[in-house]
């Protein structure tokens, strides 16, 4: 399995040039990637946050190998235009390394509602992704668009330049294994499961085999902190394996991580 680190930009790692020399560090010392939470609020007390997209930028400035990415970015709060915009930009300044982890999001911190953005429901929330999701990928792909949907339109426009990569890899988040997430997950190009075990895991990836009619080039990602050891996420298929730590984390907490001390 590949290995990232999994980081959220929060407090003292809320500092980009921290993050930026961290994810040197992490390349020198053969990790495969460095992927950071998408948020823009963290309330309850406040904490300090900093924006995933400009401190990718800043890692893809002072790595050359790594992939790059958020898990996860939810359309319900960054609408398509602008999400294409950021991710074919960084596809450009890191020479094609961009990952893009998508999903319903959530409103758990107030990062809808602290802004007068509509709270809508789970199901909504499926609707929204599954109109958006090729809306943004014609547009990384930098074609012309003419989409008149209930959550989004794109009147006649052409987003240009298109990303390096063609396509841009889309790892899905899912928390369950019911059909619908599955067939939508059968769409992209990888999974990032979210409470679930490996061997629920293992069975969406046959849900999901049926329906792509295979398992080639396609992602799954293991996160250290589910409790299940490695070795039982590589047999349930996993690709990846994310060494994450919990907000509060410091520069010398993802050190320790990064060299195993």
């Amino acid at each position: 399995m590949k290995r990232a680190l999994f980081l959220p930009p929060f407090d003292d790692l809320a500092d980009v040039r921290v993050l930026a020399g961290l994810a040197a560090e992490a390349e020198l010392a053969g990790w495969d990637g460095v992927f950071l939470w998408d948020h823009v609020l963290r309330p309850d007390p406040p904490r300090p946050v900093a924006d995933p997209w400009i401190a990718l930028a800043a890692l893809a400035m002072r790595t050359e190998r790594v992939r790059l990415g958020t898990m996860v970015t939810p359309l319900a709060r960054r609408r398509p235009q602008k999400l294409a915009r950021e991710v074919a930009t960084l596809d450009h300044l890191s020479g094609g390394r961009v990952t893009l982890g998508l999903g319903l999001g959530v409103d758990t911190g107030r990062e809808l509602s602290g802004f007068g953005e509509p709270v809508i429901g789970a199901a909504e929330r499926g609707d929204l992704l599954d109109e958006g999701l090729p809306l943004l990928r014609a547009m990384l792909r930098g074609e012309r668009i003419d989409h008149h949907g209930r959550f989004f339109t794109a009147d006649g426009v052409t987003l240009v330049p298109a990303a390096l990569q063609r396509p841009v890899p889309i790892w899905m988040a899912v928390r369950t294994s019911n059909r619908r997430p599955a067939r939508r997950a059968a769409t992209v190009d990888g999974i990032f499961p979210i409470e679930l075990s490996p061997t629920e895991v293992g069975e969406l990836l046959g849900v999901i085999a049926d329906e792509r009619g295979s398992l080639d080039r396609f992602d799954v990602v293991a996160l250290a902190s589910s409790g299940f050891p490695q070795s039982e996420w590589e047999a349930a298929g996993a690709t990846w394996w994310f060494a994450d730590l919990a907000p509060g984390a410091t520069a010398f907490d993802v050190r320790a991580l990064i060299h195993g001390t």
